[in-house]
């Protein structure tokens, strides 16, 4: 998918041959949307399965870890083409490049 490798028993990711080294909370970020491709997954979700919380600790924890994920797999956050977002819906890991039309 998008040349990322994830493995959950040892918690490593890979962009093409290079490994990644992610923090436990951006791991499991970009778990719970890998496990979903092509979904879009809320910012509910997330606080339920990332944060293991049904409340919102601040309305920024998402998207400052979602900018550490895309910065280190290299997906650049004015025009992400790895994990988008849509708009009032969630987040969505894409599992192909973006078609240009």
């Amino acid at each position: 998918m998008q040349d990322v490798r994830l493995d959950p028993g040892t918690r490593k990711v890979w962009r093409a041959e290079r490994e990644i080294e992610l923090s436990r909370k951006e791991f499991d970020l970009l778990y719970a949307l890998i496990c979903r491709p092509g979904e879009i997954v809320t910012r509910a979700e997330l606080m339920r399965d990332v944060w293991q919380t049904n409340f919102w600790t601040s309305s920024k924890t998402i998207d400052v870890h979602l900018g550490w994920v895309r910065r280190k797999l290299g997906d650049d956050p004015r025009t992400p083409s790895l994990i988008t977002t849509i708009r009032g819906q969630g987040l969505r890991f894409e599992p192909g490049p973006p078609v240009a039309h």
